[in-house]
């Protein structure tokens, strides 16, 4: 018998992590109105692991012809409840058998589709996989960090690959690609302070350039609707990219040099790309034929990213109390971007709902019509017949 687990029961851990993870990042920028214990501490942990782990993690086990691996992202999302429980240790642990569970996601994804970019995504399991085993091991997020980041990045850059490969990329390009991810993987390799950051962020700069001129994102932003929307956010995302790399590049003197190199990385890119994915991936994630897209979305979009990049401005220019305000609008940017998703999608199955409901109710009138019209006919052609007799 094989387990049934419908995924929109899952999203729910989804939601809480984010939740929770938002209301930690504002008590790291100094507001505590949303104040829960331990979020400062568990921010990263929670947005990395509960959050953005258990979103790929749904999205790579729905794939799966066998639906208990479903138990992978519910694993991963678990560990969230167990950190806020005061379990911590424990909660670690899930995210480390979550990891291994998705590794083994993707082995077997790659085995039956043996490509370069399912070979890249798995490359990203693995690295969610030292990430964690690196924070257990040392008890410190810095520590994993990096391997977190190689995360994100490389299961994006497969995802784009993948929905790209019908374009016709030249052959330097591919292999040029291929070489900016194997320099990005040394840079995570080295000791971060010591040329790993040169190197992770001259590479995320030149895939950022690859990202901006191959991408099919450079075709859908010049279309209109829901195309441009993925578009123009798939490209916002890779400037955020850019910014990331000249960051590690060049202001490791800076005194939130940490925070910008962490944010424009996991707000600008990694957010934008949430953002620019959610009306191809939620409807999948979901199991639901509606998508999230529609033309009011934009509004907020634009509050997200001109909110983010107000943070970084007054980071980079010591602008504190300005700095708290941004990042507490960012963060509220977050959750009505995901409200308003959720509330077009219910307004769309409502509207299918009624018009299919209008659709058999005139279907039920005209049948009934007809009914009448051949009964009311009968009755005429019978009277006239006894006339006649």
């Amino acid at each position: 018998m094989k387990l049934q687990i419908n995924p929109i029961f899952l999203f729910p851990l989804v939601v809480l992590a984010l939740l929770l993870g938002i209301s930690g990042g504002w008590v790291r920028l100094g507001n505590t109105e949303w104040l829960v214990p331990h979020a400062a501490s568990l921010h990263g942990i929670w947005m990395v692991g509960g959050f953005l782990g258990t979103l790929i993690a749904l999205e790579r086990a729905m794939v799966m012809k066998n639906k208990i691996w479903l138990l992978v992202p519910f694993i991963s999302g678990m560990s969230v409840p167990l950190m806020v429980a005061g379990w911590a240790s424990l909660g670690t642990y899930a995210l480390l058998v979550a990891s291994l569970g998705l590794v083994a996601i993707m082995y077997f994804q790659t085995l039956k589709h043996q490509v370069v970019h399912q070979l890249i995504m798995s490359l990203g399991a693995v690295f969610w996989l030292v990430g964690n085993f690196s924070l257990i091991h040392s008890g410190l997020v810095a520590a994993a960090t990096p391997w977190w980041i190689g995360f994100i990045l490389f299961t994006i850059i497969g995802e784009r690959l993948e929905l790209s490969k019908f374009l016709p990329t030249p052959r330097w390009a591919k292999k040029g690609l291929n070489g900016l991810l194997l320099l990005f993987l040394l840079g995570m390799w080295l000791p971060f302070h010591r040329h790993g950051n040169w190197i992770m962020g001259a590479a995320v700069i030149f895939i950022s350039f690859w990202l901006l001129h191959f991408d099919m994102a450079k075709i859908a932003s010049k279309k209109s609707h829901q195309f441009k929307y993925i578009g123009i956010g798939l490209r916002v995302g890779y400037v955020w990219l850019t910014l990331n790399g000249i960051i590690l590049l060049f202001l490791e003197q800076h005194a939130l040099y940490y925070d910008l190199y962490l944010h424009t990385f996991f707000l600008g890119f990694t957010f934008s790309m949430i953002w620019a994915h959610a009306p191809i991936i939620l409807p999948m994630v979901l199991n639901i034929k509606e998508s999230p897209y529609h033309g009011m979305l934009w509004p907020f979009w634009i509050l997200f990213q001109v909110s983010l990049l107000g943070r970084v401005l007054t980071s980079l220019t010591g602008m504190g109390s300005l700095r708290t305000i941004f990042g507490v609008v960012n963060g509220w940017s977050i959750v009505l971007l995901f409200v308003m998703m959720a509330g077009i999608v219910l307004v769309k199955v409502l509207t299918g709902k009624f018009k299919r409901n209008a659709i058999i109710s005139i279907e039920i009138q005209a049948t009934n019509l007809v009914k009448t019209t051949v009964d009311s006919g009968e009755k005429k052609s019978l009277k006239s017949k006894q006339e006649v007799i």
